[in-house]
């Protein structure tokens, strides 16, 4: 806003000087006329044929500056008037030294109608022109040349040195043209880049709620695999085995009693994972601990031995890092009881330095890991690929060794991300 108010000024002042050099010329031939007819010249031609040249002088400023605004930034046409104007004052200086004052124009003509080097040449011959009029005509001059040379030459130092700043000048004033340019044009490129920001940024922002949407759907679409389902399918089993043993009072008993303590822990952690919780053996104690009492209550529930293993200095790991190894041992372990008909499982937790890994060993039917798909879920889902997910989610990788009749051997490896205790 400030540059935009200076340009406006120097605009402005640029176009009051121009219309003041446009009037400078008809002042000075006024004036030196003026005292022309008042203080003659001794040998002055005469007031008439003084008035005629005056007059001429006027109507030729009045031609090419005045009715031609225009021709100001045609080069031929304002050499053919500076020229014309040097000649009339030279007539006029020559009848009357008052002149002066109209040949003094041709000083501030020659900065903005000549160009280059044509204007020392304009400034040399006014200064020739102003030191006759100061030295008292032409008659004097020629019998004091030296004194005349003086003037010349004092004339040319004053005039060049203004010229010189005025030349100064006009570059600084073409250099700061050239810079507004170069702004308006950088200004112009910038309101342009902000706008396709501004379009890039609402869209980055539309793919940002389309991701964080996709993302909680998957969350969600783990949690309930790791909640609901898993608890669902526990919750069928041990009503399966109750059905089996209705003759038999206490083990009927016993796995209504693992139904419903299924049944309110799947509730539990359904009601968790909607609020986004960690899960509630995270809650109280640590990874390792944790996985010793998932061993402890799996085994107890499906009559399997679940040795559970930890190598390693055992330390406060990132909550989603510790979320993601419990969920894949819940996985590997309900993966086991439904599949593998196993007499044994081992889980082996390992701190190392860059990462932690999680191995989940059993000795039941296996699967051909090349050539048959992983064992599917009821319902449609796979086990492997939900863990897989959650694993390289976390930046993790996961693998599966198996083969038919010799267990199978799931290993999920996370970074060491470290986090607060608890």
């Amino acid at each position: 806003m400030t540059s935009s108010g200076g340009h406006d000024r120097l605009t402005s002042w640029r176009k009051r000087e121009a219309a003041l050099y446009r009037v400078f010329p008809y002042g000075g031939l006024a004036l030196g006329t003026l005292l022309a007819l008042v203080a003659p010249a001794p040998a002055s031609p005469g007031a008439v044929p003084t008035l005629a040249v005056a007059v001429a002088a006027g109507c030729w400023v009045a031609w090419f500056v005045t009715l031609h605004p225009d021709w100001q930034s045609r080069r031929t046409p304002m050499a053919v008037y500076y020229a014309g104007l040097l000649t009339f004052a030279a007539l006029l200086v020559a009848a009357s030294p008052w002149y002066g004052f109209f040949a003094w124009i041709g000083y501030i003509h020659a900065f903005p109608v000549l160009p280059g080097r044509w204007r020392v040449a304009g400034m040399v011959t006014t200064a020739a022109l102003v030191a006759t009029s100061q030295g008292g005509g032409l008659a004097v001059v020629t019998s004091h040349w030296p004194l005349w040379l003086v003037l010349v030459l004092f004339n040319l130092l004053v005039a060049g040195s203004v010229t010189w700043f005025g030349m100064i000048a006009e570059q600084e004033d073409a250099k700061r043209r050239r810079l507004m340019a170069e702004l308006g044009e950088a200004n112009r490129q910038l309101t342009e880049t902000v706008r396709e920001n501004a379009g890039l940024h609402a869209q980055l922002l539309a793919q940002a709620r389309e991701a964080g949407v996709l993302d909680e759907r998957q969350r969600m679409a783990r949690e309930i695999h790791d909640t609901l389902a898993q608890g669902l399918t526990g919750i069928i089993t041990q009503l399966e085995a109750a059905e089996q043993t209705r003759d038999r009072s206490a083990d009927w008993r016993r796995h209504v009693d693992n139904a419903l303590a299924l049944a309110r822990e799947s509730l539990t952690e359904a009601r968790r994972s909607v609020r986004a919780i960690r899960p509630e053996p995270l809650e109280t104690a640590r990874l390792p601990d944790a996985l010793v009492e998932l061993g402890g209550r799996w085994s107890a529930l499906h009559g399997v031995g679940a040795a559970v293993t930890t190598t390693g200095t055992p330390r406060p790991l990132h909550p989603e890092v510790e979320v993601t190894l419990l969920r894949a041992a819940q996985e590997a372990l309900s993966n086991v009881a439904r599949h593998a008909a196993a007499s044994r499982v081992g889980l082996t937790l390992s701190y190392m330095t860059d990462v932690v890994t999680l191995d989940v060993r059993d000795d039941g039917t296996g699967f051909d890991v090349t050539g048959q798909p992983a064992p599917r879920e009821p319902g449609g889902g796979y086990g492997l690929t939900a863990m897989r997910q959650r694993v390289t989610r976390v930046g993790g990788e996961l693998a599966v060794e198996s083969e038919p009749g010799g267990g199978t051997a799931i290993s999920a490896s996370v970074p060491a991300l470290p986090g607060g205790a608890g």
